[in-house]
């Protein structure tokens, strides 16, 4: 019996032994097990970085670009995972990106994204959410104040606003109460807000003043604007001058200005004033038509030379990266009317950018560009639009969007190269400066098209040699800080499309 006893104990000794072995101890020091990161985890990171990788303008400075990056997989993962927002992401691996370092220090001041690629396909397109107002926006009060104004630059057609009792010139400094300012602007006018009301004011002793009119406006989804928001031929002196206001360069409306063009040829003129002031940019291949409907198709003779990056310089043949004038349209081959001038006069200011510059740029080794009005944004860089498409090294085709990866709906928009007209000249990025000077005058911005207007009497005064400067002093100077426009998927883009195509796979080879 004793030794049974004894048994027991040793046994239940040894269970109690196991039984604590079990127990975790509640001061453990152990190390939790790592994740491993996969690629596949952030296949939007690695859509961006790839095609920055091989495309982006300043591929070459940028460290986190360097082809070494991706040589070893888990590393390349871990870089993936840095930062959780695709769009942080974006922007971390450009040069310098003004989002990052700010507008003083900045190299990169154009590259954006958007989280749906169709969005800026719609925009390129002259679609946008809008109610039709376009404007500008300005500081007022004491010197030091945060204090916004905007005014009234032109009314968008069909839109929301263009029933109602909202015109050029109108100034307004208030959203559903809230008086603007330089913290809340953006929110205000630019947030998710569809419909809201405006707060007017008038200029009384020159002083921007409340006047008590209130008007709500609501933002309608797909609103088309069609760029050309005026035409038509002066008579002078004996001169027929063509006029037209030309306010974003889109593809879908490139045989309507083809028209204009055919008109003004129709109509004799001898002298041609484009007004770009409230043209950001937009297409490259409508510009390249409107500056050979003004000089001429003249299809052996080079408008623009593009310079991309490092690696793409490197691989290209000779004659790469030029474009000629052209004498059809781009996408319908429709034979341009060509005008043949040997000078052209453009309205152009703050507003004014990219594809609009292009123009400017590219017509002046052929001919006298005569500028009147403010000195432009200077943006000499172009883009593309890519999305998550490997198979077409992520250039963006409408006919391929079925290709598209389902799980990855983000469109980029970096930038890619820079353009240089056929004397090699492209430093502009102080912008473009104005032969005669004039602002747009807040308490007399007249009627466009209405030859009183302004700019338009300075340009016409020009023309017939009699500039009478003195004469157009404006009141009430608009000093820009923002516009409408800005907001805009077309803003300040010079979109390379159409002229520039994806290497094939046996290319990369």
């Amino acid at each position: 019996m004793k030794k049974y006893f004894l048994m027991l104990l040793a046994l239940g000794l040894v269970l109690t032994s196991c039984n604590n072995d079990d127990v975790t101890p509640t001061d453990s020091t152990e190390d939790p097990v790592e994740e491993v990161k996969a690629i596949a985890d952030y296949p939007v990171q690695n859509f961006m970085w790839k095609a920055m990788n091989a495309y982006y303008f300043w591929q070459a400075d940028v460290a986190d670009l360097d082809d070494s990056k991706a040589d070893v997989e888990a590393d390349y993962a871990e870089f993936l995972s840095t930062e959780a927002d695709p769009a942080d992401f974006f922007y971390k691996i450009c040069n310098k990106h003004w989002k990052v370092v700010g507008d003083n220090d900045a190299i990169d001041r154009f590259s954006f994204l958007n989280e749906n690629y169709k969005d800026l396909v719609r925009g390129f397109s002259g679609v946008s959410k809008s109610n039709g107002v376009e404007f500008g926006l300005s500081l007022y009060g004491e010197e030091g104040s945060k204090d916004v104004f905007g005014f009234v630059r032109y009314i968008v057609a069909d839109s929301d606003a263009s029933g109602k009792d909202i015109k050029r010139g109108d100034i307004f400094i208030g959203v559903n109460g809230t008086s603007l300012n330089l913290d809340n602007y953006v929110e205000l006018l630019f947030g998710d807000l569809d419909t809201y009301t405006l707060s007017f004011a008038a200029i009384q002793n020159n002083t921007i003043t409340p006047n008590g009119r209130e008007l709500s406006l609501t933002k309608q989804e797909g609103l088309v604007e069609n760029p050309i928001l005026f035409s038509t031929v002066f008579e002078q002196n004996g001169d027929k001058i063509g006029y037209l206001v030309y306010n974003s360069f889109v593809a879908d409306f490139d045989e309507q200005l083809n028209d204009v063009f055919g008109d003004f040829k129709a109509a004799g003129i001898n002298e041609l004033i484009l007004d770009f002031r409230y043209n950001s940019g937009g297409r490259v291949s409508s510009a390249v038509q409107i500056a050979s409907s003004v000089y001429g198709t003249k299809t052996d003779e080079l408008l623009l030379k593009s310079r991309y990056n490092t690696k793409i310089m490197l691989e290209s043949k000779e004659g790469f990266g030029e474009t000629n004038f052209t004498s059809t349209t781009l996408e319908n081959n429709t034979p341009l009317n060509a005008l043949d001038l040997q000078r052209v006069y453009v309205i152009a200011s703050a507003s004014s950018a990219s594809a609009s510059e292009l123009v400017m740029n590219g017509l002046e080794p052929y001919m006298n560009v005569v500028h009147i009005g403010t000195k432009t944004v200077g943006k000499n860089e172009f883009s593309v639009t890519f999305v998550d498409d490997d198979e077409n090294n992520y250039f963006y085709n409408s006919e391929r969007e079925s290709h598209i990866n389902p799980n990855n709906q983000w469109g980029i928009q970096p930038l890619l190269g820079r353009t240089e007209n056929a004397d090699g000249f492209s430093d502009y990025t102080g912008g473009l400066v104005p032969d005669h000077e004039l602002r747009e005058d807040v308490a007399n911005l007249g009627a466009l098209g209405d030859p009183t207007e302004p700019l338009l009497a300075l340009t016409l005064s020009v023309i017939a040699g009699a500039t009478g400067k003195s004469n157009f002093v404006p009141v009430y100077p608009v000093d820009l800080i923002s516009s409408s426009s800005q907001f805009k998927p077309t803003s300040n883009m010079m979109l390379m499309d159409g002229l520039i195509k994806p290497k094939s796979s046996a290319d990369q080879k």
